[in-house]
């Protein structure tokens, strides 16, 4: 009798995860329980197309017969309510259960809701999911103007989609800069530049203290007292890993779901994927995270050993007429050598992070042909020995990586 597999999600780990199983094996049953009506698809699409009309087709991860071909068991808009570890047994909120020999938690993860007065009032949107998409592209039909909380990608690229559609945006950020994590400062000065240059309003080191209006918005009252009126707003400042159904449990969790380098939780036959998983302290929220982490998921679970090694988080972007690429570490602080090529007047700007002669980080702006040579120069730490850092200049390490 063939053993089971329950895989509770349906994002990029559940699929590599499915993947990597029927690499190993082609008969084990596979049941995925994913709690949105759509098939699983594209969640980094949605601020990307949120006003393009997108056939349903071109966002998802695989086609709808692919989970038949593949012999996948996937279950749309069921929500697994609990997880009996005694029994080996999840509960289905339609009141049904189903036993399982392997479990993998793929829940993922919710954006962050900040402790803002008024953050529940009408128009006010976050964008996590494809109806969240279809709320916003249905409510902003009326709407002027938008203001944005949160300066990362996911809120630039939302806010470049509103302002396409004419829209008058303001955009938030309570950090001194745009995109801090994947930007040093001058790339984001030129990045704010962009964006200031298609009409959208930045405001720096500001925080939103209160929302104003009855009972739909009107406008944002920042700390410094200053309001910003508006008549709907877009939130996106973190995530947090979806763990609730682990709470009751002995799967030990602390931000997110405790897992080895396996991604195996301390409970023998149940793993974690994707950005439920906490690794060694961190989260990686990162859709390449994710995809590598159900990977190797999937391989232990159908008996193939592999260990997971932690890869550089990679950002890429093309929004506001220009192309921002980003990818390892960009803290100057932990590097020992930085090589800088900054064309001001073009506004094209490349940085390169290295520590022990190997890069760690890189930085691209406006000219991003080199993103895969670099990126893949960071995860495979090409060793940058025979060159003296203190003589060269960036194309000539460009010039290195393409002879090795």
């Amino acid at each position: 009798m063939n053993k089971n597999i329950v895989i509770i999600g349906g994002g990029i780990a559940a699929l590599s995860a499915i993947k990597a199983i029927r690499e190993i094996d082609k008969e084990i049953n596979i049941y995925v329980f994913q709690d949105e009506k759509y098939y699983p698809y594209y969640r980094i699409k949605l601020t990307k197309g949120l006003f393009d009309n997108i056939e349903e087709s071109k966002f998802l991860l695989q086609k709808k017969e692919w989970y038949e071909l593949n012999k996948v068991n996937l279950y749309l808009d069921k929500e697994v309510i609990a997880i009996d570890i005694v029994n080996n047994e999840v509960k289905i909120n339609d009141g049904s259960s189903l036993k399982y020999d392997k479990l993998l938690i793929a829940t993922g993860a919710s954006n962050f809701i900040p402790p803002i007065k008024g953050i529940n009032k009408k128009n006010v949107f976050t964008i996590r999911k494809f109806e969240d998409i279809e709320d916003i592209k249905a409510n902003a039909k009326d709407k002027q103007t938008v203001l944005n909380i949160g300066g990362g990608v996911q809120g630039l690229e939302a806010a470049w989609a509103f302002s396409k559609e004419g829209k008058d945006v303001t955009v938030v950020e309570a950090l001194e800069r745009l995109m801090p994590r994947q930007l040093d400062k001058r790339a984001s000065d030129i990045l704010k530049n962009k964006i200031e240059k298609c009409n959208i309003r930045i405001l720096l080191n500001a925080q939103v203290e209160r929302i104003s209006g009855e009972s739909s918005v009107d406008g944002v009252i920042l700390k410094d007292g200053n309001k910003i009126n508006c008549d709907m707003i877009l939130y996106s400042v973190g995530i947090r890993s979806n763990i609730k159904l682990l709470e009751n449990t002995d799967v030990k969790i602390k931000r997110g779901v405790l897992v080895n380098n396996k991604m195996q939780t301390n409970i023998e036959n149940i793993y974690a994927a994707g950005d439920v998983a906490e690794l060694e302290g961190q989260i990686g929220g990162l859709w390449t995270v994710a995809s590598e982490e159900g990977k190797i998921a999937g391989y232990n679970m159908a008996e193939k050993d592999k260990e997971y090694c932690i890869i550089p988080p990679v950002t890429m972007m093309n929004a506001f007429n220009i192309s921002i690429f980003s990818v390892g570490n960009i803290d100057e602080e932990n590097c020992e050598e930085t090589i800088i090529e900054d064309n001001k007047e073009e506004e094209l700007y490349k940085r390169l992070f290295i520590k022990d002669k190997i890069i760690v980080g890189a930085i691209l702006v406006g000219d991003t042909k080199e993103a895969m040579l670099l990126k893949k120069a960071v995860e495979k730490k090409v060793l940058l020995s025979d060159l003296d850092l203190n003589k060269i200049n960036y194309e000539d390490i460009i010039l290195k990586l393409k002879s090795k």
